[in-house]
């Protein structure tokens, strides 16, 4: 009643007769952070994940050592070396990660620097070189794969750094395994817009519809599929 009773009161009151203080708040302050020298730097409240010097918050698939190739301030996909994921497990983040597939073209379609970031060890952002490559739409780079078409094709030539900048909302779950709130996921492709606050609708599948299954927070995962797809830059901010 003293909700509606106020709200009654301001809808009917001249609005330069109101105090402007009732709707200033004094008592609540953000976290006061220290941005990043430059775009894609990591500001201060970030978890750098990889610095480009070694994977010490990596592993390989199996908790073992992770293998992939570190030089000149990348880490590539090393061949017969498997997937890497963090250490760490996240729920909601922000994160940054640059990657770069091979100058040299080799074959076409998925077959054409092929990779995948996988939030929560399950969700996968597709990392391919789609620059004036053909293949299915929700299997191009910044597809999430097998599921959402990106908005515009923003892939820039082979050989070339790009970066993707990701809000991720993890989905949560009822004490039963029910889905309250499915995945979302928003993502800048080289600065541009590709995915904007969209569904996921479970794990990626290659085969199949997706479907959801209970869990908490998981690793952030990189694929290997074969090809000598890059990365750098790597750092990430729990949301």
């Amino acid at each position: 009643m003293l909700l509606i009773s106020s709200a009654t009161f301001a809808q009917n009151t001249p609005r330069e007769s109101l105090d402007p203080k009732v709707t200033e708040v004094w008592d609540l302050k953000p976290k006061k952070i220290t941005p990043a020298p430059k775009p894609g730097d990591a500001p201060s409240d970030a978890l750098v994940l990889f610095d480009g010097k070694d994977l010490s918050k990596w592993t390989d698939g199996n908790g073992g050592e992770a293998k992939w190739e570190v030089k000149d301030g990348a880490v590539t996909v090393a061949k017969g070396a498997g997937d890497i994921k963090t250490k760490q497990t996240f729920g909601d983040v922000q994160l940054h990660i640059e990657w770069r597939t091979p100058a040299e073209v080799v074959g076409e379609g998925q077959g054409r620097g092929n990779s995948g970031i996988f939030l929560q060890d399950r969700y996968e952002l597709q990392v391919l070189d789609s620059y004036e490559s053909v293949t299915y739409s929700n299997g191009q780079a910044a597809s999430i794969y097998k599921q959402s078409i990106p908005l515009v094709n923003a892939c820039l030539k082979p050989g070339d750094w790009q970066t993707y900048d990701i809000i991720f909302n993890a989905p949560h779950f009822s004490d039963y395994g029910r889905v309250l709130v499915p995945a979302y996921i928003t993502v800048l492709h080289n600065g541009v817009l590709v995915q904007n606050h969209t569904q996921i609708n479970g794990p990626t599948e290659y085969r199949g519809q997706p479907v959801y299954q209970p869990h908490t927070k998981a690793a952030l995962r990189l694929q290997n599929h074969g090809n000598p797809v890059s990365y750098r830059n790597i750092w990430v901010r729990e949301l």
